[in-house]
């Protein structure tokens, strides 16, 4: 399976954890992927995700929220490629999923912040200053 991130801010570390290619969301893959997870709010990227995957592909949008979805030529909704939202999950699904987590080899890295730096954390991510994700700590 093959994974599309985020250049600017993950590529490097996609890359280190493994990702046999990462670039942009304007970029397309070198080769079809099997299916892409859209984290961003930006309902732009469900097209170009959508031609990035292959015949029977699937997109999940992630978000709990997304700008509206533009309209796209049904051409590249066709040959069985599945457009889905994870609004559904439930509270035992986000157990499993983490129980299962260290299992199939997913490597997580954070770096907390105090709240009152939540400010600085979101500096510090644009500027590129850590990998993965900040977390807020009260």
């Amino acid at each position: 399976m093959h994974a599309m991130v985020l250049k600017q801010v993950g590529a490097p570390l996609a890359r280190r954890l493994g990702a046999v290619w990462a670039g942009g969301s304007d970029e397309l893959p070198p080769q079809a992927l099997d299916a892409a997870i859209i984290y961003a709010t930006v309902g732009a990227l469900v097209p170009l995700a959508l031609k990035a995957v292959d015949k029977g592909g699937r997109v999940v949008c992630a978000g709990i929220h997304m700008s509206d979805i533009p309209s796209f030529p049904y051409r590249i909704l066709w040959e069985e490629r599945q457009l889905a939202s994870v609004a559904n999950l439930t509270r035992h699904d986000g157990v499993e999923f983490l129980r299962l987590a260290p299992e199939i080899g997913i490597v997580t890295r954070t770096t907390p912040y105090p709240l009152e730096d939540a400010n600085r954390a979101l500096s510090d991510l644009r500027a590129g200053k850590f990998e993965g994700a900040a977390v807020l700590v009260p």
